[in-house]
C-alpha cells in the first residue's frame, strides 16, 4: 500500500509540475513575463510593449495570476501586474539563454556540448 501511495503522490506532483511548465509553453506569456520581470507595469504598458490586443493580454495575465506567477493591484482605473514567483523568471532566463546559445552555436557551426565540457 505504501508504494501505491508514493506513486499517487508522485503522479500528483508531476501533474502540477507539468501545469507549471505549461505556463511557459505559450510565447505570448513569455513575452508578458519578459515585460514584467524588471518592474511592475500597468496593463496598458504591457499591451504596448507586447503589441497584442488588451483582451488577449488580459486573458494571459489572468492565467498567470490564477497560477500564482504574477500579482496584481488596482490603482484608480489601472491594474498593475508584477512577477511574484522569482523561480519562474529564473527558469525563463535559463531556458531562453540555453536555447539562444544553441541557436547561435548551430548558426556558427559550433557544438555547444564541446563548449560546456
Amino acid at each position: 500500500m505504501r508504494i501505491k501511495n508514493n506513486m499517487d503522490e508522485t503522479s500528483q506532483v508531476f501533474e502540477r509540475v507539468a501545469q507549471y511548465f505549461g505556463l511557459l509553453a505559450d510565447p505570448t506569456r513569455l513575452r508578458i513575463l519578459s515585460c514584467l520581470c524588471v518592474d511592475e507595469r500597468p496593463v496598458h504598458e504591457v499591451v504596448e510593449q507586447v503589441g497584442l490586443t488588451q483582451a488577449n493580454i488580459s486573458r494571459h495575465l489572468n492565467i498567470l495570476y490564477r497560477a500564482g506567477v504574477v500579482g496584481r493591484r488596482k490603482v484608480g482605473n489601472s491594474v498593475f501586474y508584477r512577477v511574484v514567483d522569482p523561480n519562474f523568471v529564473d527558469i525563463c532566463r535559463t531556458v531562453s539563454i540555453t536555447v539562444a546559445s544553441r541557436d547561435i552555436g548551430e548558426h556558427l557551426g559550433i557544438s555547444i556540448e564541446h563548449c560546456i565540457t
